[in-house]
């Protein structure tokens, strides 16, 4: 019944959809002519030009908005995604629009103000109506209403998650009749849903209950019998899905690609490994460092100054660190110490109210300052302006022991500052928590999450307290 009245409700929603294109761009002439300026003056194409527009306008957009994915199920996406597929769509269409419009038939009459008015207008009601859709169809699956039946095969660590997201999000409209299991016997009980009995008795339940959806859950021992299960599943023409039982041997967000035919699973998705994306960052580097060096280039003089005179030494202090793909490289620092052997300088890290910390050090310790030469790590290639922080070898031979995952943090370049360092991270803190940070921006990036970082160390990253 739900499978029936989902291709209803999907017809509908394609329907409404082309009603507020044509209605965001004829509003959007009116807005033009008769609210922005007193009418249309000479010159000015008729609105009925405008219509006949829509015969291409409108299915062009459908066309898109079904290759943006903005008509794929919702039910447990955030609504932010819908906005943004939504915004993916228009932006392709009004660029496709403007080059076929005014490039190939040379149709220069039509008002470019409208058009940008209907993109967004269009973007902007589409954007509403789903909001108020989506509140809607939650308030109704609530009350119980428009459920999805599933039933679970194999009891697992898996299937007790899928058991809580469902139960803690009502509003998805899940609802779990039971679980299939040959090793729980039946009558178990887990957040009130009941073990029905063994996986045999699956060819028995399909055919009698009406069920919107199976999720294969089995144990890691039970594989042996997935092959099978899929076969009953599929032939009862029941919508079938796996939730893998590999969190404890990949406990993040893994991703799958096509190898023609073959899928395979990538046990940790990481933006940076794109080509594109890589390029994009570097030249946001290049361009910030560079952007860097001109406006501290006073404070890095005043503080080289400092340094010379606040005690014998170089200005710069060269330290070896582990970068991307555990290369290491010479990371520069203001020096903020005394000179010290090198083999002691490489057994600990400054503790508090160190005494080979000079008077000066202090302060750039304290500010960050001292971290401004790394500036010139960023155009030489070795760090970028956001990643998680390097440390020395000694201590990541340590901690790659010790902290699971440790290693995950030199699949990109490590960063003058990081998201954990402006979540507090820094100095004397959890190495645990820091690459519980490093490993979430490593696996979320995006440019505008850099941005983001930086701005926020503008705010909360220069005063490190817990520098010694």
């Amino acid at each position: 019944m739900i499978r029936d009245n989902q291709k209803v409700f999907n017809r509908l929603l394609v329907l409404i959809d082309a009603a507020i294109i044509g209605v965001a761009f004829i509003l959007s002439y009116y807005i033009k002519f008769y609210i922005l300026v007193d009418g249309p003056g000479p010159g000015v194409l008729p609105v009925v030009e405008y219509v006949k527009l829509l015969l291409f306008l409108i299915p062009g957009y459908l066309l898109l908005y079904q290759r943006c994915n903005v008509y794929s199920p919702k039910r447990t996406a955030r609504g932010k995604y819908e906005v943004y597929s939504i915004i993916q769509a228009n932006t392709l269409g009004i660029a496709t629009f403007i080059v076929i419009l005014y490039v190939l038939i040379k149709e220069i009459n039509y008002s470019r103000s409208v058009i940008a008015i209907f993109y967004v207008l269009n973007i902007t009601m589409t954007s509403a109506f789903r909001f108020i859709l989506r509140r809607t169809l939650r308030k109704f699956r609530k009350a119980g209403y428009n459920l999805k039946h599933i039933l679970l095969v194999g009891y697992s660590r898996a299937a007790e998650e899928y058991v809580k997201r469902i139960l803690d999000n009502p509003q998805w409209g899940y609802v779990v009749c039971g679980i299939l299991d040959e090793h729980v016997p039946a009558g178990t009980l887990y957040k009130g849903v009941k073990v029905l009995g063994t996986i045999g008795n699956l060819e028995i339940i399909l055919p009698e209950n009406k069920l919107d959806e199976i999720a294969i859950t089995l144990p890691l021992g039970d594989y042996d019998m997935l092959e099978d299960i899929v076969g009953i599943c599929e032939k009862s023409g029941v919508h079938t899905k796996f939730i893998p039982d590999y969190n404890s041997l990949i406990p993040t967000r893994p991703y799958t690609e096509d190898l023609m035919g073959l899928p395979v699973i990538n046990i940790r998705h990481v933006p940076l490994t794109n080509t594109g994306n890589r390029v994009m960052k570097r030249a946001m580097d290049i361009a910030g460092a560079l952007f860097g060096l001109l406006i501290t280039s006073p404070i890095m003089i005043v503080s080289a100054i400092l340094v010379k005179l606040s005690s014998p030494g170089p200005i710069i202090f060269k330290q070896e660190r582990v970068g991307l793909h555990n290369k290491t490289f010479y990371m520069y620092k203001f020096r903020s110490m005394e000179l010290q052997n090198p083999g002691e300088e490489k057994k600990a890290w400054t503790v508090k109210n160190d005494p080979r910390v000079t008077a000066v050090g202090k302060v750039l310790r304290r500010t960050s300052l001292d971290e401004l030469p790394q500036l010139f790590n960023i155009l030489k290639g070795d760090m970028s302006l956001v990643g998680p922080r390097p440390e020395r070898p000694l201590f990541v031979e340590k901690f790659k022991e010790e902290i699971p995952r440790y290693m995950v943090k030199h699949q990109v370049r490590p960063g003058l500052t990081g998201w954990a360092q402006v979540n507090g991270m820094r100095g004397d803190t959890s190495i645990k928590k820091r690459i519980e940070y490093d490993i979430y921006y490593i696996e979320n990036w995006t440019l505008g999450f850099d941005i983001k970082i930086i701005l926020m160390t503008f705010f909360t990253g220069f005063i490190n307290k817990n520098a010694y």
